[in-house]
């Protein structure tokens, strides 16, 4: 390693000692000169500590010393002396945290890093360091607002994750070519988890305000079911512009969560459906901002506002994905392979009666030895079905406005994919 190199690395080390140390200063801002334990000089020194610690042990490696004997002999002194120092501070202002403790150690850390390690990997964790430090508040008040069938449905996924997921078989289970449930499971774990981000986003960012936020989340767990609750609670009230507005942007979140999984798994077709999918979406979001505007006006629907909606990540509804996942992938296996083209196109429309992603899960998981435009047409025709299952199930469930509306709603987002499809053709 050559001085220039050297130069840069100790000025990278330097670099994120002054970032963490800014954010801690900001901090303490209005502490008398003293009254801190540590600001934006100490931080400075102690990345420029972690750096002239990785060179003496990259310069005292080749002279036979121990490996890793500089850097722990610097870190223990370092933290004895700041925990020491960060403990009387504490101790004055009758408050109690490690947090200081523990960024300064990360500083040095980070600082040796970035003279014996990689420095885009050092570079980003002072990034990291900084916006973890940072953003106190707003995660303090996250973990207030968090409630326990939250924090449960997070430890699920992590548990589906890292302990289910390795010992689940890959290899595919079953006549007709079979199903591997280790990929079933990843599609499972990755749909809930799409789910749970939304829904722990807008508990994060405020309490759901009216049935266009409502409808959101619920286009996040299920479209359908979120339009056959809305349409069944049309019938009991008179908020049915607000209703159908949160019905609406469930099929407008739907149709873009399709899309997402277009990009994700079936790259080869986002070309061709994706200006139909977001158009589609588009058409509906715009739709469901012009009927939640009509109902703001007089007033109705607050008290659907105030209900919380269901929790996206309850086991039960972790398993019911999977399985749906596992049925109709076996369908469409065993009906392309017995009937054909013709029996995909079946078991999409079958399936889209209830939900999209199945199909798209299985499609992708077929894309490899199916034709593009076949598999395109599959799930096309899936959307539509839902879109057309869902208007359907707002005529036989719902109030007469409500059904009308949602018919209208489909009628405008299908023409407006059918004109964004074709135009790019």
């Amino acid at each position: 390693m050559d001085e220039m190199e050297i130069f840069r690395r100790m000025a990278l080390a330097i670099a994120i000692g002054a970032l963490v140390g800014v954010e801690r200063h900001w901090r303490e801002r209005d502490e008398d000169e003293g009254a801190r334990t540590a600001g934006i000089r100490t931080f400075t020194l102690i990345g420029m500590l972690g750096g002239v610690a990785g060179l003496l042990e990259r310069l005292l490696g080749p002279a036979g010393a121990p490996p890793g004997l500089v850097l722990v002999g610097f870190l223990v002194t370092l933290t004895a002396v700041f925990a020491l120092f960060q403990y009387r501070e504490e101790v004055a202002q009758n408050r109690f945290s490690a947090t200081a403790v523990v960024a300064a150690m990360l500083t040095f850390a980070l600082g040796a890093l970035a003279l014996v390690g990689d420095m885009a990997l050092a570079s980003a964790g002072g990034v990291v360091l900084a916006v973890i430090l940072a953003s106190r508040e707003f995660l303090h008040q996250g973990i207030k607002r968090l409630r326990w069938a939250e924090l449960r449905s997070a430890l699920i996924l992590l548990a589906l994750t890292f302990v289910v997921l390795p010992i689940v078989p890959s290899q595919p289970v079953g006549p007709f070519g079979g199903v591997s449930p280790s990929k079933i499971l990843v599609m499972a774990i990755v749909l809930a988890a799409i789910s749970f981000c939304g829904y722990i986003a807008v508990r994060l960012l405020g309490d759901a305000r009216g049935e266009l936020v409502a409808g959101t989340i619920g286009g996040l767990i299920s479209s359908t079911a979120t339009t056959v609750a809305n349409a069944r609670r049309s019938k009991q009230g008179p908020a049915v512009p607000a209703l159908a507005a949160g019905a609406v942007s469930a099929g407008g979140v739907s149709l873009l969560r399709t899309a997402f999984l277009v990009v994700s798994l079936l790259g080869p077709l986002a070309p061709t459906l994706l200006p139909a999918l977001i158009a589609g979406a588009v058409a509906m979001f715009a739709m469901a901002v012009l009927l939640a505007r009509a109902n703001a006006a007089g007033g109705e629907g607050r008290e659907a506002s105030r209900r919380t909606p269901k929790n996206p990540f309850d086991l039960d509804s972790v398993f019911k994905m999977a399985l749906l996942l596992v049925g109709v992938a076996f369908a469409a296996r065993v009906a392309s392979q017995l009937w054909g083209t013709g029996g995909l196109y079946a078991a999409s429309a079958l399936s889209g009666l209830a939900d999209v992603d199945a199909v798209t899960v299985t499609v992708a998981g077929m894309l490899p030895t199916l034709d593009p435009q076949v598999a395109a047409m599959a799930l096309g025709l899936a959307v539509l079905t839902n879109m057309l299952a869902k208007a359907v199930y707002a005529s036989v469930f719902g109030a007469r406005d409500f059904a009308f509306t949602l018919w209208g709603a489909t009628g405008l987002a299908a023409v407006a994919a059918a004109g964004a499809h074709f135009a790019l053709r």
